[in-house]
């Protein structure tokens, strides 16, 4: 056993050292029905691994089903081992792994984006300069008085985290995150 690539609290230590984490964004459709997200994450939980982005929502009201978008990082043998985990959990209809759906069509990636609510203090030339910013990146006033705005911002995760980083000096209070709500290119559905 290779001890030195021992995850903390991971059933699964025993990994090639050819194998690096990658990140990869699952779709899971459920019913929508109590105790179904607990059973789905308690999966990642219980093999030591973080969901760096969680989203859920019932997509389909007449048949009670539920989407959950989940990103996370780990080697590509056990996210298939996940995968294949998720899929023998009984309310789990489908669990479509959108990376490398996307990977096969030839495409870098899913189609990602995210919401974000983002305040930030201001005063003189500090609150000039993030209401300036914010028209640079498409972020709507949503809320605002003299002593602060709050902003709502739509996009790629990594414009979301550069348009925080850019407003952390000039005031940053607070943010709140929707999660990645993902789906791949095409006419094809889940």
């Amino acid at each position: 056993m290779n001890a030195q690539l021992q995850p903390t609290g991971s059933a699964y230590f025993i990994t090639k050292e050819t194998e690096h984490d990658e990140r990869r964004t699952l779709a899971v459709l459920v019913d929508n029905e109590p105790g179904v997200l607990a059973r789905v994450i308690g999966l990642f939980s219980g093999r030591g691994y973080n969901i760096d982005s969680l989203t859920v929502s019932e997509t389909e009201h007449k048949r009670h089903l539920s989407r959950i978008t989940i990103v996370t990082r780990g080697t590509p043998h056990v996210l298939e081992q996940i995968k294949h985990q998720l899929e023998r959990i009984v309310p789990v209809h489908r669990v479509v792994d959108l990376s490398v759906v996307a990977k096969e069509r030839g495409q870098e990636r899913p189609l990602e984006r995210e919401l974000a609510l983002i305040k930030v203090n201001g005063k003189g030339n500090d609150r000039l300069e993030a209401l300036r910013l914010a028209d640079a990146f498409r972020a709507q006033v949503i809320d605002a008085n003299t002593e602060h705005f709050v902003f709502e911002i739509t996009g790629r995760v990594s414009k979301i985290e550069q348009f925080i980083a850019i407003m952390r000096p000039l005031g940053l209070v607070e943010v709140c995150r929707t999660g990645v709500a993902a789906v791949n290119r095409g006419p094809e559905g889940m």
